[in-house]
């Protein structure tokens, strides 16, 4: 398994709303244990690709056919390394919620909850406005050379494979 090139935004936008709605429940009900299930999660999908995302996997399978937008292509690259921050910040969230468990210490709960802030605000800027941080900062750090040009050249001229999408759609729908 490996991240795809190209994934259709409508997807990544669909599984932000879940992770913004996980996200929500738990810094609303304390629930810190969740940020234990999105650090799985995370780390599955930046390693392995959607299709090893629980996440990911639901919403392809149960949420994204009843939405009738059609597909959106976008680059992979970037929305792999979205996926390596979130990872970053939940196995950070649930170290300092272990922390806390151990120690009793309420600063490691301050730390967890001002990741969980930041893990709302994030999926709620991509899942509703189509704002992607992750990929904000990896197209900067891309400018900077910090990430080579290589690892994103599957993905620097998408629009071609836009216009290959939509041209293989309309000779479906013309057989």
């Amino acid at each position: 398994m490996r991240f795809p090139a190209v994934v259709d935004d409508v997807t990544v936008r669909l599984i932000a709303a879940v992770v913004l709605v996980v996200g929500v429940i738990a810094l609303a009900t304390s629930q810190w244990w969740l940020y234990a299930v999105l650090a799985v999660d995370f780390s599955l999908r930046a390693a392995f690709g959607p299709s090893a995302s629980p996440i990911a996997r639901l919403v392809q399978r149960w949420i994204r056919p009843s939405v009738p937008a059609p597909k959106r292509p976008t680059a992979g690259a970037p929305k792999r390394f979205a996926a390596t921050i979130g990872a970053v910040m939940t196995v950070a969230a649930t170290a300092l919620w272990v922390l806390s468990l151990v120690t009793g210490s309420s600063g490691a709960v301050v730390g967890v909850v001002v990741i969980g802030a930041v893990m709302v605000v994030f999926p709620a800027l991509e899942s509703i406005f189509g704002i992607c941080v992750g990929c904000i900062a990896f197209a900067g750090l891309m400018r900077l050379g910090v990430i080579p040009e290589e690892v994103c050249l599957e993905c620097a001229d998408i629009t071609k494979r836009r216009e290959r999408i939509l041209a293989e759609r309309a000779e479906r729908q013309a057989a």
